[in-house]
């Protein structure tokens, strides 16, 4: 029995690999960062060619009645005009693929208007590749005709190549087109079986309102790119669930990138004027809309800076009331702020929302209580929204061999889930590839694989299994509270030539005091700061000498150090130990305590046994939350026998004097 999903991995890498041979006629005349801005516009032209390639004639006839009858106003002839290429969008040109080389002299007039011939959306499709300037570099270098002749042979009719094979297709070619030009290729590509999982996981807990026939759904992507992840959702819809239907919509930051979103959503029956041109982050181009569903793999690792300065003032100006209230990540990683993004476009009320985002690990556990990317592990946890993280295996990325995470957030749990996040360790869950891409050697198993690791991954979520890769917390499991904990400053003071020579410097008329002083206390070091400065302080009453403060901070920061054998210093105006000691800055240090253990009882096990003289400064509590994916599945393996080792190291020591005894023979 032929495999479907190994063919149509096949038929993605042939006409990718047929695609990229463009590339060969372009090498001298093009530079090889500029193959991307001729062959990805004519690859779209050819899918839009080959899609109305069928209701073509029909479509003239029509134009041509629409023109004579003169009833109608040319804006009113869209819809008409629709109706007949059975698409939403049609071309009224005379010209196709088949016959626009019929002509090499005329070749560039004709083909400019052949893309005047598209309906307006699909024209404004093109337009973002700045085509027309390529044509013209084409001609120039006497290419087109063998450029165009190439893209005839090109067969990607809709019933050879489905819309998932060409989304493959255009991010496969957009992969390569950046490695060329050493850009971030890694950002326009999300493994297919990686997408069918969270497309998986979205859907498992909504089935039975996606069963119900005629219910309709919204998904959204702010990180678009070529549409692959929508692609793949309505795919998938389709096929478990025939009766539901989606609306995609999304938004994205690289023109190109938009412009094949907007064609596969326009050769989907979507509408295209629900993908979106511009920086999610800065220009929220779907301001007002809620969604059922989200998903994305935004840049994680990338900084946020160009959006810096809209994102902090709305962060400011608006709080809670906005999208990004709960907190700032650090500058150079702005992937939290898609995950915001995102929640704030949850539906409210019971039918709530579900999204799933792909993040590397940085935003499980960086930054410390207080910070930036801990307040907004606290607000979505304190929140009760986070469904689940699913690590997945290392080498699953083009771009970085670095294990990634999925998150799966819901504003409206099942009753079974609230309170409570499941996290699910897959990253065992792989088969090798056969051929690498990039860093990705490894892929999610498949039933045509003989392991189906999406099956059990989305098995293991959808029951809430516990074992040894599945484990279910209270949300509170992963906070704690950040005690800071004091030791007393202990202060040694000796009258030494340096610290003399340094304060005279500085305050040279108190000579005659600090020679005053050093009589007194003598060569000896003083190991009680509380009774030393009250003498040094009826000494100087004595002497009629008053000190200002700036002099007293600094005979104290050059006379005296900190020494674990003197007595500890009482606070200023204390008069015993009961009114406090000082801290020493030196020895702060830090714990932080589970949010289900009792503060006092922890300290007094954990800490006081080991700095009896410690204390904590309540004052400076702060509350975190992190999640430590590698704690929570850690296993021990005990040591070798040393045994063992020995033998290992015995049979390493022969072969080696083997070796160096037939260099000496």
């Amino acid at each position: 029995m032929s495999n479907p999903t190994v063919a149509n991995e096949r038929t993605t890498q042939d006409k990718t690999s047929f695609i990229w041979s463009v590339a060969d006629l372009l090498r001298g005349s093009f530079r090889p960062a500029q193959y991307g801005a001729v062959i990805l516009p004519f690859t779209v032209l050819r899918r839009l060619d080959s899609v109305l390639a069928e209701t073509k004639p029909k479509v003239i006839a029509k134009h041509k009645q629409l023109k004579e009858q003169a009833r109608l106003k040319p804006a009113a002839w869209e819809p008409i005009l629709c109706g007949a290429s059975g698409q939403v969008f049609y071309n009224t040109s005379k010209f196709s693929f088949e016959t626009l080389t019929d002509d090499p002299s005329h070749l560039a007039q004709n083909l400019s208007a052949y893309i005047n011939g598209f309906s307006s959306r699909a024209k404004g499709i093109i337009e973002h590749f700045g085509f027309q300037e390529q044509i013209a570099k084409l001609e120039k270098a006497n290419l087109l005709f063998l450029i165009v002749q190439k893209f005839k042979e090109l067969d990607v009719h809709p019933d050879r190549v489905s819309n998932v094979e060409m989304g493959s297709i255009f991010e496969e070619l957009i992969r390569r087109f950046s490695e060329q030009s050493n850009e971030t290729a890694g950002e326009h590509y999300t493994p297919r079986e990686v997408i069918r999982l969270m497309v998986n996981l979205l859907f498992i807990e909504d089935e039975e309102a996606l069963m119900k026939p005629g219910i309709i759904r919204s998904i959204y992507d702010p990180c678009a790119g070529t549409g692959g992840m929508l692609s793949v959702a309505d795919e998938h819809l389709r096929s478990m669930y025939p009766g539901a239907r989606l609306e995609m919509y999304g938004q994205e930051l690289n023109p190109e990138s938009y412009a094949i979103c907007n064609a596969d959503m326009m050769l989907k029956g979507q509408n295209p004027d629900n993908i979106a041109l511009g920086d999610t982050l800065t220009d929220d181009a779907h301001a007002t809309r809620k969604f059922s569903f989200m998903l994305s793999n935004p840049p994680f690792g990338v900084e946020w800076k160009k959006a810096a300065d809209a994102v902090s003032k709305e962060h400011e100006r608006m709080g809670h009331d906005g999208r990004f209230g709960p907190g700032l990540p650090r500058i150079s990683d702005g992937s939290l702020l898609f995950l915001l993004h995102m929640i704030s476009k949850m539906k409210p009320g019971d039918e709530g929302s579900h999204l799933a985002i792909v993040l590397n690990g940085s935003p499980l556990f960086s930054g410390g209580a207080g910070s930036g990317e801990s307040e907004i592990r606290r607000w979505i946890l304190e929140n009760d929204m986070l469904d689940a993280i699913i690590a997945l295996p290392e080498q699953m990325f083009y771009n970085t061999g670095i294990g990634t995470y999925i998150w799966l957030v819901c504003n409206h749990k099942d009753k079974r889930r609230k309170g409570k996040v499941q996290l699910i360790d897959a990253r065992e869950c792989y088969v090798p590839m056969r051929k690498s891409l990039g860093d990705k050697r490894r892929k999610l198993g498949e039933k045509e694989d003989g392991k189906d690791h999406i099956g059990a991954i989305s098995r293991l979520f959808r029951d809430m299994k516990k074992d040894d890769t599945s484990k279910v917390f209270d949300n509170t499991d992963f906070g704690y509270t950040r005690v800071t904990v004091e030791r007393p400053l202990r202060l040694r003071c000796t009258i030494t030539p340096e610290a003399t020579q340094a304060f005279l410097e500085k305050y040279p008329d108190r000579t005659d005091d600090i020679a005053a002083i050093a009589t007194m206390l003598g060569a000896k070091p003083q190991m009680d700061w509380n009774a030393t400065w009250p003498q040094i302080e009826a000494l100087l009453k004595k002497r009629e000498s008053k000190w200002k403060g700036p002099e007293q901070k600094l005979f104290r920061s050059l006379f005296t150090a900190s020494d674990p054998a003197a007595a500890p210093v009482i606070v200023a105006g204390g008069k015993s130990a009961k009114d406090g000691y000082e801290p020493d800055a030196d020895l702060r240090d830090f714990e932080n305590i589970p949010l289900k253990e009792d503060i006092d009882a922890y300290f007094a096990r954990e800490v006081l046994p080991h700095v009896p003289d410690a204390w904590m400064d309540r004052a400076k509590d702060k509350i975190g939350y992190e999640i430590n994916f590698n704690r929570q599945f850690y296993k021990y393996v005990p040591p070798r026998p040393l045994a063992e080792i020995d033998a290992e190291l015995k049979l390493a020591e022969e072969e080696i004097m083997g070796l160096l005894r037939e260099v000496t023979a």
